[in-house]
């Protein structure tokens, strides 16, 4: 199974009622026809949650 953008962002967040991941971005009508159609491979928004991300660079 193929790893989306989204689930490797910090805005791709899981609503315990709802029992769905949304992404808590506010966005405009075309960005969420992307989103929801699965054509946001380039999202101007992400943020990646690799927390080692920082420390990778560091060294």
């Amino acid at each position: 199974m193929a790893t989306t953008l989204c689930e490797n962002c910090n805005n791709y967040v899981y609503d315990d009622e709802s029992g769905t991941y949304y992404c808590e971005i506010n966005l405009d009508e075309d960005e969420m026809l992307k989103f929801l159609s699965g054509r946001n491979e380039n999202c101007n928004y992400f943020s990646s949650n690799d927390d080692y991300l920082i420390v990778r660079k560091q060294n």
